[in-house]
């Protein structure tokens, strides 16, 4: 199964929660973004997927909507947020939230829409800016984008995404493997060619990479899931008893 976002959709709201675990066993978190997502179907979330950070310690949660009236945005959140405390709270805290639209991006196989699938690979850009330039700024990173995408190897598409209520652009790129995305942060000179699009314009950057490793569809473990932490304490349980029959 894979996620597709088209490139330009008027008609779909796009949210990202961003987690910060605070249990050890990641694990853990993601079978419980999992439940969140199959839940979150009976509200209209069209289509959803979750990416784990390769280096850092955060987890997205994307979640596609049919489009809707502010207000409904608003007590949409506040469910979502209510839920997420009942059932997350304890293995994460929500950093941020946001609502975007996609407006442009690029593909390898010529298609509308980036497609994201189980085990793909994400890098992710987030820039913040003044509201006033924000126009600019979508219209910078789409160049770049434009400008690079038939040059890096191993991308299979490339997605833009800009704030709803938060001056804030977000590109993101879908690669084949690990290694085709460190080639190219490694062999670019990204300063260079990047810099004469964004130097005007005062931003705050962000970037990360991702593993994705949950898309709507996937099969998902039944409620009776058993952690890695629980097995752990069930093992040295049944250890405990065996000494003590000795």
């Amino acid at each position: 199964m894979a996620c597709s976002v088209p490139f330009s959709n008027k008609n779909l709201d796009i949210s990202f929660f961003v987690f910060k675990p605070t249990i050890v066993i990641i694990d853990d978190l993601v079978h419980g973004l999992k439940q969140f997502s199959l839940s979150m179907e009976s509200l209209g979330c069209v289509q959803s997927s979750i990416f784990r950070s390769i280096h850092g310690n955060m987890i997205i949660w994307y979640g596609a909507w049919q489009k809707r009236s502010s207000k409904e945005k608003e007590q949409l959140t506040s469910t979502l947020k209510s839920t997420l405390t009942n059932n997350i709270s304890s293995m994460a805290v929500l950093v941020e939230h946001s609502f975007l639209e996609a407006y442009g991006g690029e593909s390898r196989d010529g298609s509308s829409t980036a497609k994201i699938s189980t085990g793909d690979i994400v890098s992710l850009n987030s820039a913040v800016t003044t509201t006033n330039d924000l126009n600019d700024l979508c219209y910078a990173v789409l160049a770049i984008l434009r400008s690079r995408f038939a040059k890096m190897e191993g991308i299979t598409a490339g997605l833009c995404l800009k704030g709803q209520s938060k001056a804030r652009v977000v590109c993101i790129h879908v690669w084949k493997s690990l290694h085709f995305c460190y080639s190219w942060i490694l062999n670019s000179d990204h300063r260079n060619w990047m810099m004469p699009y964004l130097e005007r314009f005062s931003i705050d950057m962000k970037y990360d990479i991702f593993r994705v490793v949950y898309v709507s569809g996937d099969k998902v473990v039944d409620l009776n899931y058993i952690s890695p932490h629980q097995m752990l304490e069930n093992g040295k349980e049944s250890r405990q008893g065996q000494v003590m029959q000795n």
